[in-house]
C-alpha cells in the first residue's frame, strides 16, 4: 500500500466492504438469479419480463433480405389517385386501373378486408392466396413483379 499515492489508497474498512445480502457470483444480465429472491414482488409487479429469454436466435439476421412491407386488400384503392377512381367507376368498357404497389413502398398484398365491385389490376412482389381470390372475384388480376 505504501507505493500508491494516498488519493488511490483505500481505507482498511473499505477493502473489506462486501454487500452481504447479494451473492457475488450472480450480479449481471437478464438471466441472473440475484434479484429473484430479493425483490420478487416488486419485479413481478413493476418490471414484467425483465428476466429470462425471449424469442428465437437468428444467426446473422440480414434486415434487407427480410424487408417485406405489407398492404391489405381494403387499402388498395387508397393507393390510386382520386381521378383514376372516378374514371374507373364511370368506364363501361371494363378497363381496370393498374395499381403498382411497389411504387407505393409495399411488397406484399394480404387478403384482409373487402374490395369494391370494380376490377383492379395489382402489381406486387408477393400475394397471399386470399388476396388473389378476392381480386379475381371482382374481375381483377394479380401480376407478379420481380
Amino acid at each position: 500500500m505504501g507505493s500508491l499515492p494516498s488519493s488511490y489508497q483505500l481505507e482498511p474498512e473499505l477493502l473489506t466492504a462486501v454487500t452481504h445480502h447479494l451473492p457475488t457470483s450472480r450480479l449481471l444480465g437478464k438471466g441472473s438469479g440475484v434479484l429473484l429472491p430479493l425483490d420478487r414482488i416488486n419485479f413481478d409487479k413493476y418490471h414484467l419480463g425483465d428476466f429470462g429469454k425471449v424469442g428465437v436466435r437468428y444467426y446473422h439476421f440480414k434486415r434487407n433480405q427480410n424487408f417485406c412491407p405489407t398492404v391489405n386488400v381494403d387499402k388498395l384503392w387508397a393507393l390510386v389517385s382520386e381521378q383514376t377512381r372516378v374514371n374507373a367507376a364511370k368506364s363501361t368498357i371494363g378497363a381496370a386501373p393498374i395499381t403498382e404497389v411497389v411504387r407505393s413502398g409495399y411488397y406484399n398484398v394480404l387478403g384482409k378486408g373487402e374490395l369494391p365491385e370494380q376490377p383492379v389490376i395489382v402489381k406486387a412482389k408477393v400475394f397471399s392466396r386470399r388476396a388473389e381470390e378476392k381480386m379475381k372475384g371482382v374481375g381483377g388480376a394479380s401480376v407478379l413483379v420481380a
